[in-house]
């Protein structure tokens, strides 16, 4: 008599956790080796991620991530390296697993981690300017970094607000809104930024942080609008201020 196969379909795990199309379902479970994995529901299945280094567990040439893995190799090869087209594919695989961590980072709440992928994106995109074989290819994903800092923006305001204070939240979306604005302007699109969903909303979230929490001017706006107005004495104090603060929450 045949033995039977080994079950090894994953319908009970599935038929546990119902799929809804309307939310990001994400968890973050034990696994072997006394690690911890994030899962995610998808449909039709489940992704499952590490939780440090790259998201698929692989370490290219032993370097954390694909983007490590780059810099060492155009060290050695010199300001001429270009990539390849399954250099390319692999680039722009790292991305995608990055981006679904970050976004498994923010439906948990972890903040700082959330911060940490996107930052990872951001300076990787920033690298593949430097070696990207033609335009095309790197408006293919370029078009993304809006996206990128849109989430880098929010993660790091709601991360000030329980870590640090209302006043460094706002202080956050500014500065997302400041990388955003330079994005359209570097893409000669600055006549598109008050208008963009992203923008609005993060001026949204600006607002309604100062309204609940009562922040008038921060630190840094009263900085620019003393420079503005060369009130420079003014200026001198408000950034002593700001240096003390930092050194403060260091």
């Amino acid at each position: 008599m045949a033995r039977r196969a080994k079950q090894k379909d994953i319908d009970h795990v599935l038929r546990s956790w119902d799929y809804d199309p309307g939310e990001i379902s994400v968890r973050l479970v034990a696994a072997a080796g006394g690690r911890e994995v994030l899962q995610m529901r998808v449909d039709m299945g489940i992704l499952q991620l590490e939780t440090e280094h790259r998201p698929d567990g692989w370490r290219p040439s032993g370097c954390e991530s694909y983007f490590d893995y780059l810099v060492g190799l155009t060290i050695h090869e010199g300001d001429s390296f270009e990539l390849d087209e399954d250099q390319c594919a692999e680039a722009d695989r790292e991305l995608a697993q990055f981006y679904h961590r970050r976004i498994c980072w923010l439906a948990l709440r972890e903040y700082r981690r959330a911060m940490r992928d996107a930052d990872h994106n951001l300076a990787f995109m920033d690298f593949l300017r430097q070696i990207s074989p033609n335009q095309e290819w790197l408006a293919s994903h370029e078009q993304y970094r809006p996206f990128v800092l849109f989430h880098r923006t929010q993660a790091g305001a709601l991360a000030a607000l329980e870590e640090s204070s209302p006043e460094q939240a706002v202080e956050e979306v500014n500065l997302g809104l400041n990388r955003l604005k330079i994005f359209f302007e570097e893409h000669d699109a600055a006549e598109s930024y008050d208008d963009d969903e992203m923008v609005r909303r993060l001026i949204e979230l600006r607002e309604t942080l100062r309204e609940h929490y009562a922040v008038g001017s921060t630190l840094k706006e009263k900085l620019a609008d003393a420079i503005a107005a060369e009130k420079y004495e003014l200026a001198a104090q408000l950034r002593d201020a700001i240096a003390q603060r930092n050194n403060r929450s260091a």
